[in-house]
């Protein structure tokens, strides 16, 4: 088996939770790929460069993608288009981003962002506020809400999540027979339960060892 972890939004493979399954997937004896999916360029970083970074690393293989946030979104994006996906793993994955993300700024704040070009965010792989460009808006726009892969996979969600509400997970999860939801008593990190993710993790790959959609 062959892993490949994608982080979150303006994260980096130095996450606590991307180190931490690579420290628990080595001890299994599987290599954990943990991929820079902003390529060292944030400013310039859209969805469909991420999904050209993953395309890359993954070369065709067989593999399992877990992913983080708007890492399980690009998980979900990538797994609908490549069926040499086995399964996935999806950490309170950002669902609906497209739509979740226009109502997360209001008509005046999309004007001034295109208008000036790049809008600062707190980068924090660098730890410290980085510019994005406006590209990653318009880009973002032309992919689906809800991606309709045929895998296996886990969704592994917070009951506290305020950034991904857990119902998001939950409506998805019902209307695809082939998603098994975890609801876990965390926020939208789940770095205080990473036992328990790495618990559930273990035993949904044991059980899908194989299959593919």
């Amino acid at each position: 088996m062959r892993v490949v972890y994608l982080h979150g939004f303006a994260s980096s493979p130095a996450s606590s939770k991307a180190q931490y399954f690579k420290r628990r997937f080595a001890e299994q004896g599987v290599a954990c790929d943990i991929l820079r999916l902003d390529g060292g360029d944030f400013r310039s970083l859209t969805i469909t460069g991420q999904l050209q970074v993953i395309s890359q690393a993954v070369r065709g293989e067989a593999v399992t993608l877990v992913g983080s946030s708007l890492g399980g979104y690009l998980a979900a994006l990538y797994a609908a288009r490549h069926k040499n996906v086995e399964r996935m793993v999806l950490l309170a994955p950002a669902l609906q981003f497209p739509a979740r993300w226009r109502n997360r700024f209001s008509t005046a704040e999309f004007d001034e962002w295109r208008r000036t070009g790049a809008r600062l965010f707190y980068h924090y792989g660098e730890k410290a506020d980085r510019p994005l460009g406006f590209p990653f808006v318009e880009d973002a726009l032309q992919y689906e809400n809800e991606p309709e892969f045929e895998q296996p996979a886990l969704i592994l969600h917070g009951s506290r999540d305020e950034v991904v509400p857990v119902e998001v997970s939950r409506q998805f999860a019902s209307r695809h027979p082939n998603v098994e939801l975890k609801i876990v008593p965390s926020g939208h990190e789940l770095t205080d339960v990473l036992d328990l993710l790495w618990s559930e993790t273990a035993r949904f790959l044991s059980s899908n060892s194989g299959k593919t959609g």
